[in-house]
């Protein structure tokens, strides 16, 4: 939405259906590129026609990771500052694009190779995350717990490197830092 509102053209309309407690449908949509990433629980992940899946990458110095800063209204940007220095340190690269719904769907067509956020609100991670499932990924919660929609944080990426990613947040979050 701020990026949209600023006229910064890196925004999407994300839209999903949840039957009882599960999501069933998603879509993520970037009405500037005309490109639409959808999903249907069992049925995989598109990007257009296309069938996608997530990165194969498996170590973090070959990867680009996703991430949100805490800004204004948002809390724990000290931990978020530690955990943001100890993952610059592993991985190829660090994008703050200011879409989560966005960073989801590019993890799961394997353009980022992980991301991780807190303090999101369901709307804004509900269709990535089946997204990124139905594409083959990974999520959790940043502390490694599946409830992502009710707690608003959110890791996704590949087998090998959700598991790192949440090893090393789990260390920096205990003060060990990178190791």
């Amino acid at each position: 939405t701020t990026n949209f509102l600023h006229g910064i053209p890196h925004f999407a309309i994300s839209i999903a259906a949840q039957q009882g407690h599960e999501i069933v449908a998603g879509l993520v949509f970037q009405p500037l590129s005309d490109e639409m990433f959808w999903a249907e629980r069992g049925q995989g992940a598109y990007l257009n026609e296309r069938r996608i899946r997530v990165a194969g990458r498996h170590e973090l110095a070959d990867s680009v990771i996703a991430t949100g800063i805490p800004h204004l209204g948002r809390t724990a940007s000290e931990g978020y500052m530690r955990e943001l220095d100890a993952v610059s340190g592993q991985v190829a690269g660090i994008r703050r694009m200011g879409a989560a719904a966005l960073d989801l769907a590019y993890v799961a067509a394997g353009r980022c190779d992980a991301m991780w956020e807190t303090g999101l609100e369901i709307w804004d991670i509900a269709a990535g995350v089946l997204l990124v499932r139905e594409a083959g990924g990974f999520v959790s919660t940043t502390g490694g717990s599946d409830n992502v929609l009710g707690s608003g944080d959110v890791l996704a990426g590949n087998s090998a490197l959700h598991g790192r990613m949440l090893r090393l947040l789990r260390e920096t979050r205990r003060g060990g830092g990178a190791s």
